[in-house]
């Protein structure tokens, strides 16, 4: 399979970020949650998962010149009365290391201006040239703080396209969420997608080694009879705007609101038709929230573009300009 180890890689890497994340998540505390200038929350998960991808990439892909295109950098860890956090999140991603056999080679413990350096390599500006990682530790930090859905989601761009995308939702259910709003009747949750160009999307549970299943978008074609997936967050995509559109297409049934590119996941095996995304005015689309979902969702027989029919452009840097929404 073309990229194979930089997909294996990748795979390990989500994995291992979305592990610590769950933990986090299990004993989330008040004091985890910072304030960032846009406002969004951003955890100890957060900074724990970018620094458990970087340092990852780096080890079992160290033959190749790397550029991480990420959302954090460490500016706030840097601050005074910040000490506390960055050594919580230090430990946090020892802790996850030294738990994994198959990262035993990393044996010494990290300090915390090597936890620093590693959420700092995130700082690429990606581009149309060269090979750039695409990462976005937690998407969805709000379902995350609501103990809903979230997403690791890394992807690689090769010469501004996308080549690779990977997409661990660990509260996801295996099964299909197809009109449930969120949740299934199975109690099995987390879910790994991921997917390389010209390949198709799989499938398989986050936490075990089954054997992965190949995905399709929904074969619906009637739209009376399709689904939509639309943001959760009322601020991050405008609800009456996508229901207009839904109810000029002749779609019944209700939108499924859930956080973060867990939606893309869904949307790759079936569960939904559509997803609608109109950001309010003034917002600038970042890549890191659609390279992964992207591919997953096209690999799987899927379409994505802006509200005006183009591809969208991965190419420009850290955002996306397109028209309208997506």
């Amino acid at each position: 399979m073309a990229y194979g180890k930089e997909l294996d890689a990748a795979k390990k890497a989500a994995s291992l970020a979305a592990r610590l994340c769950q933990k986090v998540q299990k004993a989330l505390l008040q004091s985890d949650v910072q304030s960032k200038s846009d406002k969004s929350p951003v955890t100890v998960a957060d900074y724990g998962s970018q620094a458990v991808v970087s340092l990852l990439l780096q080890r079992e892909l160290s033959s190749v010149l790397f550029s991480l295109v990420a959302e954090e950098d460490s500016a706030d860890l840097r601050k005074d009365g910040s000490q506390d956090i960055l050594e919580r999140i230090t430990k946090l991603v020892n802790d996850t290391l030294a738990t994994e056999d198959l990262l035993k080679p990393i044996d010494s413990t990290l300090s915390t201006d090597d936890i620093l350096r590693a959420i700092d390599c995130g700082t690429s500006e990606g581009g149309p040239n060269g090979r750039h990682w695409v990462l976005d530790p937690i998407d969805g930090t709000k379902g995350f703080l609501r103990g809903d859905q979230y997403a690791v989601a890394l992807g690689l761009l090769e010469e501004g396209k996308v080549v690779l995308g990977v997409l661990a939702c660990p509260n996801l259910p295996l099964a299909s969420i197809a009109g449930n709003n969120n949740s299934s009747s199975s109690d099995e949750k987390g879910c790994l997608f991921y997917a390389t160009i010209g390949s198709g999307t799989y499938m398989q549970p986050l936490d075990s080694n089954s054997e992965p299943v190949k995905v399709h978008v929904s074969s619906v074609e009637n739209p009376a009879d399709a689904s939509f997936f639309e943001s959760f967050e009322g601020a991050h995509s405008l609800h009456d705007l996508s229901s207009s559109i839904a109810n000029k297409l002749g779609v019944k049934a209700p939108p499924v609101r859930i956080d973060s590119q867990a939606k893309y996941g869904a949307l790759s095996r079936g569960d939904g038709a559509i997803y609608l995304r109109f950001p309010h005015k003034g917002y600038r689309e970042k890549i890191w929230d659609h390279v992964a979902g992207a591919i997953v969702v096209t690999e799987a027989g899927g379409i994505v573009t802006d509200a005006g029919g183009k591809a969208l452009d991965f190419s420009k840097g850290k955002y996306l300009d397109l028209d309208t929404g997506i």
